[in-house]
């Protein structure tokens, strides 16, 4: 009896181990895949960056479901690269993609970078001047402001508000021509 015992309980462990180690496969292949997917859009698209958080992103159009799993997402109507109000949404989530889970540490005075994916990636610096909560069906702050501007929209950690950095628009010598 104890030897039909001993066997029951080294299949059952080997089958949780077995599971267990398969779970961890699926998790770190979507999360490899996603990345090599982020690795290859930054290369394509407009890229969003805040290197003191270590955030660095692409951004594609549109704000659905099938764009926010693997990148952030320019609202639709919004500015343009480095005119207007240029507004992006990304998830802060661990279960969607993790674009902006740094983003709660971001502070007033930090540089945010918006490199465009056109021939010369051509690089605008915005400085962060606002960092607020909202509900979600405050829109206005997809308005245009008659600023140069980067509005960021993302979850709070629960999910039920939305967190808005603004950033202005940071004049260079090149661009002022």
């Amino acid at each position: 009896m104890k030897r039909k015992k001993k066997k029951v309980l080294f299949f059952a462990g080997l089958i949780a181990v077995i599971f267990g180690i398969s779970v961890l496969a699926v998790f770190g292949w979507k999360r490899i895949s996603r990345e090599l997917e982020k690795q290859k859009l930054l290369k394509t698209c407009v890229v969003f960056e805040v290197p003191e958080l270590e955030i660095k992103a692409p951004v594609m159009d549109g704000t659905e479901h099938e764009v926010l799993s693997k990148a952030a997402g320019h609202f639709p109507g919004t500015g343009a690269v480095g005119s207007g109000n240029y507004c992006i949404a990304g998830h802060n989530s661990t279960i969607y993609a993790e674009i902006f889970n740094a983003l709660k540490y971001i502070e007033i005075g930090m540089e945010m970078y918006l490199i465009d994916n056109d021939a010369e990636r051509t690089e605008y610096t915005y400085v962060v001047t606002e960092n607020f909560i909202v509900e979600p069906s405050e829109t206005w702050v997809l308005d245009e402001f008659g600023d140069d501007r980067i509005t960021i929209v993302t979850c709070t950690d629960d999910g039920t508000q939305r967190q808005i950095v603004v950033g202005i628009r940071q004049q260079t010598d090149e661009s002022s021509e």
